[in-house]
């Protein structure tokens, strides 16, 4: 099938995006890399009459280090993110996110602002600006906002962003001590959509007592969900006193709208999903005692 008609507009900086928002409305939609909107609009699963691309607007298209944060332009392809050396020393679970970010061919047109503003359940990136409790900023001709993480996902492919407003960035907090990371998901064939899967950051202090935790999850909701019980549970326990099994099922424990399609019941997700936060946890723990041993070495 073919897209319908459409008027295609390309603005060469963000006052000009947002000003053909503010003009347009509900029938304009911002156009970034494409690989989520245009084969919904050659399906026709949706349509807008004037499509706003960005591509071309360079200052949208940066990583810069902030004080304690990570900022990166929402025009920044993922293959950008996943090779740059301050993403992975500073955040680096959004470098374990990225090779399960479908093929290399949308990792190198498809951009961070336009994964995060599609907000799909089964989005990688997503799923780590929840964990990590990530800052998106927007623009709009009422001006700049941000809006943190937790408060941007408001339901299927529905975010907080307003019709004229655009996402130009997102800030991801730099996490010090001795940290590990992990980001584990299954699918039938890699490159599909996850079934389920989990992104896990651990901080742990000299006494191997966990200092702070965050769980993203994938798939396991009409939005990215966090695993919040299970973060509660372990933030002040030893490390030795936490199984990952446990781990697992308190992560679930707090979903209420676990899908259930064709790729498998919402019982088979939830198990799934509890594996994934298992082995996430398993993995980012030891690379967390090992970060330890290092500095300690």
């Amino acid at each position: 099938m073919k897209a319908a008609s459409f008027a295609y507009h390309r603005p060469d900086t963000v006052a000009d995006a947002v000003a053909l928002l503010g003009e347009y409305g509900d029938d304009a939609k911002i156009l970034a890399g494409g690989q989520s909107l245009v084969p919904m609009l050659a399906m026709r699963l949706t349509h807008f009459p004037n499509l706003v691309d960005i591509s071309r607007v360079a200052e949208l298209r940066n990583i810069e280090r902030r004080d304690d944060q990570v900022w990166i332009g929402a025009g920044t392809p993922h293959a950008l993110v996943g090779m740059d050396d301050e993403v992975a020393e500073s955040v680096p679970l959004l470098t374990l996110s990225t090779p399960h970010i479908g093929h290399f061919q949308i990792r190198t047109r498809g951009t961070l602002g336009g994964a995060i503003a599609h907000a799909d359940p089964a989005a990688e990136y997503a799923a780590v600006a929840l964990a990590l409790d990530a800052t998106i900023e927007a623009a709009s001709p009422r001006g700049r906002r941000t809006i943190p993480a937790a408060e941007f996902f408001t339901g299927l492919w529905e975010t907080s962003l307003a019709a004229d407003e655009i996402l130009t960035a997102v800030s991801f907090p730099v996490w010090s001590g001795r940290c590990g990371y992990s980001v584990q998901e299954f699918a039938r064939r890699h490159g599909d959509f996850a079934i389920a899967g989990a992104t896990v950051a651990v901080e742990i202090d000299d006494q191997d007592t966990v200092t702070r935790c965050g769980i993203g999850l994938l798939g396991l909701g009409s939005t990215p969900e966090r695993g919040t019980p299970a973060e509660q549970a372990v933030v002040g326990r030893a490390v030795t006193d936490i199984t990952p099994d446990e781990l697992g099922r308190l992560a679930m424990s707090g979903l209420e709208d676990v899908p259930a399609d064709l790729q498998g019941t919402a019982s088979y997700r939830t198990r799934v999903g509890a594996t994934m936060v298992a082995r996430a946890w398993t993995e980012a723990i030891t690379a967390a005692l090992e970060a330890r041993e290092a500095h300690n070495a």
